[in-house]
C-alpha cells in the first residue's frame, strides 16, 4: 500500500507518514496541493490523505484534480473546520471519507486501510 500525506502541517503530515511507515506500508508527505499534484504521477499512491484547507489551493481543487487524472486513487480529507457544505461538496468529487481533525492515528489508519481495500476491490 502507498499513501500519500498532504498537509500544509508539517508536523502532523510527518509524523504520519512516520507512523505509517513503522507499519510497513509505504508512504510520502508533502506540504502543498502543488507538491501533491507533481508527487502523484511518480509516486502512484493507493490511498491520499489531503488537508481540506492549504495555502496554495483547496483540498477540494486538489481532489478534483486527482479524480480526474486517475480515479481509482481514493481519498480522504482532513479538516480542522467542520463544514457541512464542504463535506458534501467532499463526497459529491469522489472522496472515500472525510474527517474531522484532530484525529487519532490509529482510527486514520483503519480508514486508510479501508480505502485501501475498496481500491484493490476496485469498487
Amino acid at each position: 500500500m502507498k499513501v500519500l500525506v498532504v498537509d500544509n502541517e508539517r508536523g502532523f503530515a510527518s509524523i504520519l507518514a512516520d507512523h505509517l511507515t513503522s507499519r510497513k506500508i509505504t508512504a510520502e508527505s508533502v506540504y502543498s496541493g502543488k507538491e501533491a499534484l507533481s508527487c502523484i504521477p511518480h509516486f502512484k499512491p493507493d490511498v491520499i490523505v489531503l488537508d481540506l484547507q492549504m495555502p496554495d489551493m483547496s483540498g477540494l481543487e486538489v481532489l478534483s484534480r486527482v479524480k480526474d487524472t486517475d480515479p481509482a486513487i481514493e481519498v480522504i480529507l482532513l479538516t480542522g473546520n467542520a463544514s457541512f457544505d464542504a463535506g458534501i461538496a467532499c463526497m459529491q468529487l469522489g472522496a472515500f471519507d472525510y474527517i474531522f481533525k484532530p484525529v487519532d492515528l490509529d482510527e486514520l489508519i483503519t480508514h486508510i486501510s479501508n480505502a485501501y481495500h475498496k481500491k484493490m476491490r476496485g469498487e
